[in-house]
């Protein structure tokens, strides 16, 4: 009974990549996708904790966010619990320093 919730979610989560996501075109700025990033958010951490880490990723998925690799978390955030959330997802873009061209060796 507790994976009911989970099943349907992924249940949805395909419908839509075989049917929308299709028609729409595949152009997600992130992989995995942004719909696989959910499923995989919420067959790891459930539908509650789960379903808001993914929309915070959907949240940052638009021309002026971020882009590239970004696997769903392994842990929830320290902070987070279930009367708080909005602390399970990441709503900002991760921002990398650019890498060093000179000798790392003195």
């Amino acid at each position: 009974m507790r994976e009911l919730p989970r099943q349907a979610a992924h249940v949805a989560i395909r419908a839509y990549q075989l049917t929308l996501s299709s028609v729409m075109g595949r152009r997600c700025r992130y992989l995995p996708t942004c719909s696989e990033y959910t499923d995989d958010a919420i067959r790891a951490h459930g539908l509650w904790a789960g379903g808001w880490i993914g929309l915070a990723r959907i949240c940052r998925c638009h021309p002026w966010g971020g882009s590239g690799f970004d696997p769903a978390p392994e842990r929830l955030p320290a902070d987070s619990a279930w009367y708080r959330p909005w602390r399970y997802g990441r709503w900002r873009p991760i921002v990398c320093e650019p890498a060093s061209t000179g000798n790392p060796h003195p």
